[in-house]
């Protein structure tokens, strides 16, 4: 994959969240930018016993860090922060990324890598990138 000079790549799963910029030209070279604070959005009703039907509190937590990531990515797409996003998360997390986008973010997004590169090298990230 190819992604143009400037292109945000959140990297997401159900905990963190890792930040980067493309300043390559020809190549992929990411710089890291720093991290927000991503406010947890409440998933499913409180005091509720786990089973399928109502997710354990470790799957709406992860869910709920989702959803804040997704208000952090909209908010930055519709104050013009950001141009182009590139998503890696874990399939999981790319789900509920997706419900929370916004139709301008949608737009913004150049690409979607659904695998788990949290922890992983800058250049392994970036590897992953160039086999896309």
């Amino acid at each position: 994959m190819i992604i143009s000079p400037g292109t945000l790549v959140a990297v997401v799963d159900g905990e963190k969240l890792a930040l980067f910029e493309n300043t390559g030209h020809q190549t992929i070279v990411l710089s890291a930018r720093p991290t927000p604070a991503i406010v947890e959005r409440a998933s499913g009703a409180a005091g509720r016993i786990s089973s399928e039907a109502n997710p354990d509190n470790d799957t709406q937590a992860e869910d709920g860090f989702a959803m804040g990531v997704a208000d952090v990515l909209n908010n930055w797409v519709l104050t013009n922060k950001v141009e182009h996003l590139l998503v890696i998360a874990a399939p999981k997390t790319m789900g509920q990324l997706r419900k929370g986008w916004h139709k301008e973010t949608v737009a913004r997004v150049v690409g979607e890598i659904s695998k788990d590169l949290t922890g992983h090298s800058v250049d392994q990230i970036a590897a992953a990138i160039q086999k896309a």
